[in-house]
């Protein structure tokens, strides 16, 4: 093979390479969409069931000032969850574990304290994936300069070409 040959072979493999690669990440990213999304409906069913939403909770600075005015046994902040708000958050409440088909239960408090720290690290792996795409993707386009060298037929043809032999 000539030079100019195996510098285009080696552009094509690199390019192939880097869109397997974001394949992957497309692939991954739809999977931990799903994983969110659950993450949020249950979210969504333990809040009904405490009967609060994110805004009727008490601010902690209204829990603050009704611990001032009270004898000095009480402690002076109280924390308020703002899931489990006046609900008791020690009521037992069954949760399937991530990844598992174990079923447990556990204190509604902790309950919804996993999912909120799953779903925290799950928006995180979310961005990382969508810069990848993003990378990738740029790499892709930048690299398309190849389309101006070789006829949309040809690459079209080179796409879909097999290596099964007759």
């Amino acid at each position: 093979m000539d030079e100019t040959m195996k510098k285009f072979q080696n552009k094509l493999t690199e390019v192939e390479l880097v869109a397997e690669h974001l394949l992957l990440a497309r692939h991954q990213s739809v999977e931990n969409d799903r994983l969110r999304n659950g993450n949020r409906e249950a979210l969504t069913a333990l809040r009904k069931r405490a009967q609060t939403t994110k805004t009727s909770v008490p601010s902690p600075f209204g829990s603050i000032m009704k611990g001032v005015s009270g004898t000095g046994s009480k402690p002076l902040v109280q924390e308020v969850c703002t899931v489990c708000g006046n609900h008791d958050s020690f009521e037992q409440t069954w949760m399937m574990f991530p990844g598992t088909d174990l079923f447990a239960r556990i204190p509604f408090h902790a309950a919804h304290t996993i999912l909120e720290t799953d779903q925290k690290e799950l928006d995180f792996e979310a961005k990382k994936l969508q810069s990848t795409v993003k990378e990738k993707s740029y790499f892709i386009s930048e690299a398309g300069a190849l389309a101006d060298k070789i006829s949309p037929g040809i690459l079209k043809s080179m796409v879909a070409l097999n290596d099964q032999r007759k």
